[in-house]
């Protein structure tokens, strides 16, 4: 399928400004040569990203590039999500910089072994499952703000290339492009633009990106222009990545130093490539496979770790330009690791000539397709916390990390939740022909609306006799028993009749003070709550 064509049909399905049609991909010649192309496109776009996350990190490029090969193949074979791309990110290089600086290389490598092992400890637990808890408006603020981080890196290409020795981080010397130099980066770019847009229109046989890079770096070399190349950003020459065992003393105090940044480095790079698994399903029409995407990463992580990488996740932008230039199956996914070793052990005089105009253009059209333009339209037609959400987790994508945005836009929205819910919770009154006085709560009672169910009771003013129904009510948690038995007690208190109708067989076995003034009846609703008592020893415990 080529870059930004949509297919029409009742079956395509829709995310952002991208439509593809789901379904199984058969392995005819004409598709497996739109694999290979595709995997072909993509290491071309792995290789500056992966020298420059080296770079952050503050590691020679070669660990980026064999994280980019042995982590892209390991999850192109067992990942859950065929299509995905992975490789080293800058999401995890942020975090490596701090560890390499105070204890060198060796402790990374060792933390990557560690961060692996974590990973597929959370695939065997089945945690992945738990990205199902992230709210679609988080979902849209994550595309956004990753979308904008892939922008703002391409910016540093505008830079004069420098060295990591001269620069300290590899990613620029530091004085922005001017004059010539700068409009002929300029105009490549946008020449690249113009060609992935228009290639589709032409013909569909070469992925729009390759045909965008493979024509400016055409002009590039046939004419000699002055432009910066991935030569620029270092060498990528080397061998095949050697088996190597971090050298580091096996002891506590190494566990002591490795396991923070091996967790944080485990979340992080879970995050990222569950919501971009999710993402990849969106446009593919595929489900599934988070657990499996997990013991993936993991494994991957932890081979890495053994043979000199900084470890890795899945990269968005990436796995868009696979999936927009027609990649359906692991094959896109091995190729483009595979040509990625090619580029390194071979290939790399070839490589290190091609202008990084071309691939800034590449990666520019993929922000322009991963941006969710429709987030912009539907802010004021969502709830006012949903647009916050967005915008929230947007925001702190780009300023802080992709992990910390997530865990506030879930924390956000799951606090925006429990107050709608609590504001649910009333009750309908009435008096019976026997002077009773009957409270048919409504809502959800739970934590957040305890208090408001306490007081809606008037002790002092109900008759003798009061009657609480909870058929069009569901008691949630420990604090919801904890309010049922502060209701009870003030009855109790004031010498009052009260009876409690309706309440599922949990509640009868977990209340305490209120249990004797349960009123069985077949219509009793049966749900399991989400604590235990062990009623016998009086003991709290939890699931």
């Amino acid at each position: 399928m080529a870059f930004f064509e949509a297919p029409t049909g009742e079956r395509a399905r829709r995310f952002g400004d991208f439509r593809v049609a789901p379904g199984e991909v058969r392995l005819t010649p004409g598709q497996i040569r739109t694999e290979l192309l595709s995997g072909l496109t993509v290491a071309l776009a792995l290789v500056p990203e992966a020298v420059a996350f080296a770079f952050v990190a503050g590691v020679h490029p070669l660990v980026g590039l064999y994280a980019a090969f042995l982590v892209g193949l390991i999850t192109a074979l067992i990942g859950g999500r065929p299509g995905m791309i992975s490789g080293a990110t800058g999401a995890l290089a942020v975090v490596m910089v701090a560890l390499v600086a105070q204890h060198g290389v060796e402790y990374l490598f060792a933390t990557v072994v560690l961060m692996g092992l974590l990973q597929v400890f959370a695939g065997v637990m089945q945690w992945g499952k738990f990205i199902r808890l992230v709210p679609h408006p988080v979902m849209l603020g994550f595309v956004n703000g990753l979308a904008i981080v892939i922008f703002l890196a391409q910016l540093t290409q505008f830079k004069v290339p420098g060295t990591m020795e001269n620069t300290g981080h590899g990613m620029g010397g530091g004085e922005w492009l001017s004059g010539t130099p700068l409009y002929m980066m300029l105009g490549l770019v946008a020449l690249t633009m113009a060609i992935i847009w228009a290639m589709p229109r032409i013909t569909k046989v070469i992925p729009a990106p390759l045909a965008g890079i493979g024509v400016v770096a055409g002009l590039v070399i046939a004419f000699g222009l002055d432009v910066p190349r991935v030569g620029d950003l270092a060498s990528i020459q080397g061998g095949l990545p050697p088996f190597h065992i971090p050298m580091v003393p096996l002891n506590w105090e190494t566990l002591e130093i490795i396991l923070p940044y091996a967790v944080i480095l485990a979340a992080i790079g879970l995050i990222e490539s569950l919501l971009t698994l999710n993402l990849v399903g969106e446009m593919t029409g595929q489900r599934g496979g988070a657990s499996q995407e997990c013991i993936a990463q993991g494994v991957a992580n932890t081979v890495t770790g053994f043979f000199g990488g900084m470890g890795g996740c899945a990269m968005i932008g990436q796995s868009m330009i696979n999936v927009k230039s027609g990649g359906r199956t692991r094959v896109a996914g091995v190729a483009a690791a595979l040509f990625l070793l090619a580029f390194i052990l071979v290939a790399s005089p070839v490589i290190e000539l091609i202008p990084l105009a071309a691939l800034v253009g590449v990666m520019f059209m993929v922000v322009i397709g991963t941006f969710a333009w429709n987030s912009l339209k539907i802010l004021r037609k969502v709830p006012l916390t949903d647009a916050f959400v967005i915008v929230l987790v947007t925001v702190v994508t780009v300023m802080e990390d992709l992990a910390v945005a997530v865990v506030v836009g879930v924390i956000v929205s799951a606090l925006a939740y429990a107050w709608n819910n609590a504001k649910r919770i009333y009750a309908k009154t009435y008096e019976t022909p026997e002077g009773a006085r009957v409270y048919q709560v409504q809502g959800p009672l739970f934590f957040g609306s305890s208090d408001g169910f306490v007081e809606m009771f008037n002790v002092t003013k109900d008759p003798a006799e009061v009657i609480v129904d909870f058929a069009d009510s569901r008691v949630v948690d420990q604090s919801a028993l904890q309010a049922i038995e502060a209701v009870a007690a003030k009855y109790e208190a004031a010498g009052k009749r009260l009876q409690l109708r309706h309440l599922s067989r949990d509640c009868h076995q977990l209340l305490k003070k209120a249990g004797h003034l349960m009123v069985d009846s077949d219509d009793d609703p049966d749900y399991a709550l989400a604590v235990d008592y062990r009623v016998r020893t009086g003991i709290l415990g939890g699931h």
